[in-house]
């Protein structure tokens, strides 16, 4: 207790996306880090380390290891709040319905399969970008994209079996949620969203779509207002007087 003030100890666990890596959050994660003095934990999920392959990786173990750092949070940490990217939203959204969770934060989470029909779309879109010299914005999706192309049929097949088996979580989460999504997400029709926003039963969430973004809105052209929404619904200076 600090001069009236109660100074609680907060943990962030951020969780990426299939095919995926940290990176993914990398601007958001910095952020938190710089701005707070909260325990943050962001494991790789294994078979996603550049030394690692995702051949043979079953759904559960991508669960488990995002589950064990959750516990970790939970035996030192008053206050908890999750943080997923697409496949990682899937993860998180099923972790506050089986933990004291305060706070969910769901960015391009992937309620529907990824729609692998419009990669060439983007593709395309990345070549004219090149062509216009605005490819830079690009890069990290171009990432994304590339990861995702190489991962094994086996690893897709245990990621379209992970949204089957957590879509129903969504039915059971209470916590306050902030829903967010890429106006001109190419991988996730707006339907994903809509969807998680609808079948949520807290009363406390938003759905909120920034309408120049892409999949990866940590690195869209709206990339701070993504991380000043984030801030805001996390009330990172928020502290509890008595």
């Amino acid at each position: 207790i600090i001069q009236g003030v109660v100074i609680m100890t907060i943990g962030c666990l951020f969780v990426h996306g299939f095919g995926g890596a940290p990176y993914e959050l990398k601007p958001l994660y910095e952020e938190i880090n710089q701005s707070t003095d909260w325990i943050l934990k962001f494991p790789i999920l294994p078979g996603h380390s550049e030394q690692e392959s995702l051949e043979g990786r079953q759904f559960e173990e991508w669960i488990q290891k995002a589950e064990e750092n959750l516990q970790e949070l939970s035996n030192t940490c008053e206050t908890i709040n999750l943080i997923g990217y697409s496949m990682g939203g899937m993860i998180a959204a099923y972790l506050s319905t089986k933990y004291k969770v305060d706070k969910l934060i769901l960015l391009s989470t992937s309620a529907h399969y990824i729609d692998t029909g419009q990669i060439a779309k983007d593709l395309w879109k990345m070549i004219k970008d090149g062509m216009q010299g605005d490819l830079t914005e690009n890069d990290m999706f171009q990432r994304y994209i590339q990861r995702l192309g190489s991962a094994p049929m086996s690893a897709s097949i245990q990621f379209q079996k992970l949204v089957n088996e957590l879509r129903p979580c969504f039915q059971k989460v209470y916590v306050p949620s902030l829903i967010v999504q890429g106006g001109e997400d190419g991988l996730l029709p707006p339907k994903s969203a809509e969807f998680i926003y609808e079948s949520i039963p807290a009363a406390d969430k938003t759905l909120h779509f920034l309408p120049q973004s892409k999949h990866m809105v940590c690195y869209g052209p709206e990339q701070d207002d993504l991380i000043n929404l984030c801030c805001e619904f996390l009330d990172m200076d928020k502290r509890i007087e008595l």
